[in-house]
């Protein structure tokens, strides 16, 4: 006891000494010797115990792990009954005995901290450096089972008491905050509040800690990246509305954390971004965030806002809504990247505002639509397409719809104004072309009731002189609705009323001959189109017989386009007029249509051939009827000697055709035709068909 005291001195040299034997069992032995002299004299052990400082820090990481639970031990009694100046040499080396992979290392480092808060002469003065050590072991990652390592139940025994102490310690000064004070109204589900002493000793603090702490969240070490992360969550929660002095600070690190590639680490810093919108007035958090959308806005800012979102009240947020959408619809916010996890981001964020605000959505329908739409419209978030459908279903049924289409219903003439503001400038670069393609073909019949917006955008961006890329763009999104006529732009039964405009204004200046491939894609595309409008009947005979005179040269020439699809298209376009109003035509007329037909058998596409050939047998049943019938002799003679050679072509589907052609023919001038046949059936490869067309003929005569 203290008759050792004496020879303290020579007692601190032998220790020296022997805390750094080479033999384990000896430094072990050492250790538990420091701790008895300690305890002995500690009115004389203060005045020696900086001297072991030293060589207990070079043991501290000894490669036995009972060395080192010994040596952390040591130290703690080191520096209780001895000099308390010394907690900031030691500090460094237990913290990193904290990430030490031994469980019984790690409870001694925590055991160690919770004393010294506890009992430490000079605990005040080290609050700060030892409230983060103690906090850190809340989230000891140790199995439940191995009871007697778990850290994180020896940490919250020992935080509980200290906190206590502390209130105790401070009563006059808590004495109306303990009377008082009114708990939150919303607290995160499933977790105990801290006492008052607690809260306050970390609320008293965090100053001194957040900077250092915020220094290590982005550390390049991803240990001390995650363990930083999980103890920024455990300061928040007990500083609560305490965050709020705090909060650029807070921002600038989350929005770097949020970015790290450990996922832990973006967990923990989302989940500590939940708590601000739990602690923290929305009108100071919502300004703070929404003011870095001011600059260039970064996926984890959408993230950080979607996490306040999440953590925020419902009647608290509500008052912000109307902001939140608009800033958030902003083109500069929502066009601002065609990254893929910026559009995630985006698309939580508004899943977040409707899971929080539920029917107060109502107010922001239209804005969050914007957004929506706008996510929809990036080629390079196309896998996230599912996910907005189910979004919108869930602002539907908010709102108390029954679908997504009905809430294009309520907002399509502000969409169609919002993407046509600027239509007259447009380019194939422009992100609106996109919106409106998502806006035009996702509506589904909804687009029936806003035919004046789309066929004034259409007009305009459809002239000759517009980009080339972005009218190939806008004729594929006009096809993909006329091809499902009754159930998108006519589903009202309108679209009627503004065909003339369609044919005259969008598709005829668009069949006119320019050079390029991208010119001749539009060709293709406005044929496609017609052909559409004409399959589907959504042109009566009156109506076709209206444009025929400013169509028909236009798609004769399209016969001659180097696309399979322009020349089929038009081979059928021309076979329909001729079967609605052929018998108007004159001679001239007549002569163009078949001169171009007829070069189509010698298509190299096999559908071509036949579209030809059917159109082919309409020529003929027209000039039967027609007043032009003698004048056409010699035509009609050059073309049965034409389709006479094409009954030996290769397909049997284009010689079955051609043969039913000659067949309708052949009521014209039956001997001229007989007298072609006898010339070249000899030289027939199939001369069946010359033969099955000859009976055909003398059949005929017989019935006559």
């Amino acid at each position: 006891g203290a008759a050792v005291v004496p020879y303290l001195t020579e007692v601190i040299h032998i220790l020296q000494t022997t805390l750094l034997d080479h033999y384990a069992e000896v430094r072990r032995e050492s250790c538990r010797c420091t701790v008895a002299c300690a305890q002995a004299m500690p009115e004389h052990f203060h005045m020696q115990s900086e001297s072991l400082i030293k060589p207990l820090m070079q043991t501290i990481s000894h490669q036995h792990y009972r060395v080192r639970v010994d040596v952390i031990q040591a130290t703690g009694a080191v520096i209780q009954f001895g000099n308390g100046k010394s907690v900031d040499d030691v500090l460094s080396h237990l913290a990193q005995r904290l990430f030490d992979e031994i469980p019984k290392v790690r409870h001694s480092v925590t055991a160690v901290i919770g004393e010294w808060l506890l009992h430490l002469r000079d605990r005040y003065s080290y609050f700060h450096k030892l409230i983060p050590l103690l906090l850190g072991s809340f989230t000891d990652e140790i199995p439940e089972n191995i009871t007697y390592f778990v850290s994180r139940k020896l940490a919250s025994t020992y935080w509980e008491k200290i906190g206590l102490q502390w209130e105790k310690e401070n009563e006059e000064d808590l004495k109306d905050k303990m009377d008082f004070s009114v708990p939150p109204s919303h607290y995160p589900k499933g977790v105990v509040r801290p006492g008052l002493g607690c809260r306050e000793l970390v609320s008293r603090n965090l100053s001194k800690i957040l900077p250092g702490l915020c220094h290590d969240i982005t550390d390049w070490v991803e240990s001390t990246r995650i363990k930083a992360s999980q103890l920024l969550y455990t300061l928040l929660l007990h500083a609560e509305d305490h965050i709020t002095q705090h909060m650029e600070l807070l921002l600038r690190t989350l929005y770097q954390a949020c970015l790290d590639e450990e996922r832990e680490v973006v967990k923990n810093c989302v989940k500590a971004a939940e708590l601000i919108g739990t602690f923290v007035n929305p009108k100071v958090s919502m300004k703070l965030i929404t003011s870095a959308f001011g600059k260039t806005p970064k996926p984890s800012c959408i993230m950080v806002l979607t996490a306040v979102i999440r953590g925020s009240p419902k009647e608290i947020l509500q008052p912000h809504l109307a902001d939140l959408g608009n800033t958030l619809s902003q083109a500069g916010v929502c066009q601002r990247s065609e990254e893929v996890f910026y559009m995630e981001q985006l698309l939580y964020c508004v899943q977040a505002l409707i899971e929080v605000c539920q029917e107060d959505c109502k107010e922001v329908s239209l804005q969050l639509m914007k957004i929506l739409v706008t996510i929809m419209a990036i080629p390079t978030s196309q896998h996230l397409k599912e996910k907005v459908e189910e979004t919108m279903s869930s602002l539907a049924e908010v709102q108390q719809l029954d679908s997504f289409l009905c809430l294009y219903k309520q907002h399509i003439s502000q969409l169609m104004e919002w993407v046509s503001v600027s239509c007259d400038c447009w380019t194939c670069y422009s992100p609106e072309i996109l919106q409106f393609d998502v806006i035009a073909t996702h509506s589904g019949p909804v687009i029936g009731e806003a035919l004046s917006n789309l066929i004034l955008i259409l007009k305009t961006c459809l002239q000759p002189n517009k980009d080339p890329q972005m009218r190939l763009k806008l004729f594929t999104v006009l096809s993909q609705l006329l091809q499902k006529a009754s159930k998108t732009v006519n589903s009202q039964g309108l679209f009627p009323s503004y065909l003339e405009t369609v044919i005259k204004d969008i598709l005829a200046p668009n069949l006119q001959w320019h050079a390029g491939r991208t010119a001749a894609a539009i060709r293709t595309t406005a044929v496609s189109c017609l052909w559409a409008l004409i399959h589907c009947e959504m042109l009566s005979p009156e109506e076709i017989f209206q444009v025929k005179d400013g169509l028909m040269p236009q798609i004769i020439a399209a016969m001659d386009e180097d696309s399979k699809i322009a020349r089929l298209m038009a081979c059928r376009i021309v076979g329909v007029i001729l079967k609605v109003c052929g018998r108007q035509f004159d001679e001239d007329t007549f002569k163009n249509a078949y001169t171009e037909v007829l070069k189509r058998l010698d298509d190299a596409s096999c559908d071509v051939r036949l579209a030809a050939a059917h159109t082919l047998t309409n020529w003929f049943k027209c000039i039967k009827e027609s007043d032009v019938k003698s004048a056409m002799e010699n035509h009609i003679e050059f073309l049965y000697q034409e389709l006479l050679i094409h009954l030996d072509d290769p397909d049997q589907n284009t010689q079955d055709a051609v043969l039913e052609v000659l067949k309708e023919g052949s009521v014209l001038y039956p001997e001229l035709l007989v007298r072609e046949i006898e010339g070249v059936v000899n030289k027939h490869r199939t001369p069946v068909y010359c033969n099955q067309l000859l009976h055909h003929i003398q059949s005929a005569r017989e019935s006559a």
